[in-house]
């Protein structure tokens, strides 16, 4: 039995398959360079401290909350994450970088419209053959598919591309901006429990050296005590309600800067007990130099950055090569708005381009140049977003390290002081010093002690820095903040 169509000729079905193959090949072409990330241009391990690579939790994978265990602070982190404006920003460059994507994206699929129109003209007889005058009318509704390029090289592919790269970089910068106001807020909560402290110390030196001056007056008095004397306690008390100001005043900038950080009245902050060595944040495990790549958010960003400007360059090759559009209409067509639907009234247009620019003054050169120079740009730029990593672990490592040992040195300090200050008093007791021996050791002594209380804020401002240069919480837990309308992670790339 003969089948109902003719068969091709098998050179034809042949020809034919090829042609085919070729077009769907086109189709899958993108004259993007292939992904090539450099590599960091840093040691391979963390030098001068060794240990610190395999103890401790892993910060990319320790969230805030496991890592910063006080109530009151966590209190004021959460109101932070809630309506700091750079967070808020942050997240709202994430939507604007999802809307590029999305109309960039649009481009992929034809764009099809639905159109009707009609009128009405009438043509004087001295502009037609006739010689007489007449009236003529045109209707159509018609289904129209609107200059679709056929994606032949890519250069659509990769404008999608470039634009979902500069999506997921916002994302990896709001995660960086969501990071260091952790830390932010953190330290600037440390900071003000130590200026807390120093005013506690300052006030409480204040009520003694004023109960000195009370006692010392009395004794100028009763003429047991010269009054150079009192006067030197006077100018111990002065320095002491000096200091006292000067931390009342820091303890009003810092309460404001916390404030802004939080972007709220944090209100009322309890007072907290002093904080000393016990008050310890978790062990932190620094690993190697190449896990930052995919713990900070700030290095994750960078990449996304040099892939978009790699899907850039594709995009100008392609636009070396012919570009083909579609444009092409069907519906139906009548000189009578009756007839309009009427059999025998059915129309379609069918209209394919094909453009190739011979000269265009070296625009598309000079594009491409451009592309491949924002490339390098965004290479160097990579490379220092490594660095800066690299020494921001590295500080804070170094200062964890040393401030440790200043702070045993410290607690020596005021330990001998203490000590100093006793004997000093003991001696000027028995007559066997002047007053000055004690104004010395008393001012030592207070000296001592706010170094002490800054030694400690400063061990544990290292542990926060730390914290957030190893990406802290990253991969624990990378969508906490609100404002992201989509995950970008979850859009699949386009090559």
């Amino acid at each position: 039995m003969l089948p109902a169509f003719p068969l091709l000729p098998e050179f034809k079905l042949r020809t034919a398959s090829l042609a085919l193959s070729a077009v769907a090949l086109a189709g899958c072409m993108s004259l993007a360079p292939a992904p090539d990330t450099p590599p960091p241009p840093v040691p391979a391990v963390w030098s001068g401290h060794p240990e610190s690579g395999t103890k401790g939790a892993h910060a990319g994978e320790l969230a805030w909350q496991a890592y910063f265990t006080d109530p009151l602070l966590q209190r004021l982190i959460e109101t932070a994450l809630e309506n700091n404006r750079d967070l808020r920003l942050a997240a709202l460059r994430v939507e604007e970088a999802s809307a590029t994507f999305r109309i960039q994206r649009s481009d992929r699929f034809p764009a099809v419209g639905l159109g009707a129109q009609g009128g009405r003209a009438r043509v004087p007889g001295d502009l037609n053959m006739s010689g007489r005058s007449q009236v003529g009318g045109e209707y159509r509704a018609e289904v129209g598919l609107s200059t679709w390029e056929l994606d032949l090289w890519g250069r659509v592919r990769n404008l999608e591309d470039a634009a979902l790269q500069r999506w997921l970089a916002s994302d990896a910068a709001r995660q960086a901006v969501y990071l260091a106001l952790i830390a932010q807020v953190a330290d600037g909560y440390l900071g003000l429990r130590e200026i807390d402290e120093r005013v506690a110390i300052a006030r409480q030196t204040v009520d003694t050296r004023e109960e000195s001056y009370r006692i010392f007056r009395r004794r100028v008095e009763v003429g047991s005590t010269s009054k150079l004397d009192l006067i030197q306690v006077q100018t111990l008390l002065n320095q002491a309600q000096t200091l006292l100001t000067r931390l009342e005043q820091a303890r009003a900038t810092q309460l404001h800067a916390l404030a802004l950080l939080v972007g709220a009245d944090p209100g009322p902050l309890p007072t907290k007990v002093p904080f000393d060595e016990t008050t310890v944040l978790a062990e932190l495990r620094a690993g190697l130099p190449s896990e930052l790549l995919v713990s900070r958010p700030d290095i994750i960003s960078a990449e996304h950055q040099l892939r978009a400007s790699d899907a850039h360059i594709g995009a100008a090759r392609a636009a070396f090569l012919p570009r083909i559009a579609l444009t092409g209409s069907f519906g139906t067509a009548s000189s009578d708005l009756n007839g309009l639907f009427d059999s025998g009234s059915r129309a379609w247009t069918f209209m394919p381009t094909l453009s190739l620019p011979i000269f265009d003054g070296g625009r598309r050169r000079a594009n491409l140049e451009l592309s491949e120079v924002r490339r390098d740009i965004a290479v160097a730029g990579y490379e220092k977003t490594i660095q800066t990593a690299f020494r921001e672990v590295a500080d804070a490592l170094s200062a964890k390290h040393w401030l440790a040992e200043q702070l045993t040195i410290q607690r020596a300090n005021l330990e001998a002081q203490s000590e100093r200050a006793r004997l000093a008093q003991l001696r000027y007791d028995n007559g066997s010093a002047a007053f000055l021996e004690v104004l010395d050791a008393q001012r030592d002594l207070l000296d001592a002690g706010q170094q002490l209380v800054q030694a400690r804020r400063a061990l544990l401002s290292s542990q926060v820095a730390l914290y957030a240069a190893l990406g802290g919480g990253t991969l624990a837990a990378s969508n906490e903040v609100d404002g992201a309308t989509s995950t970008p992670a979850s859009i699949p790339s386009t090559r």
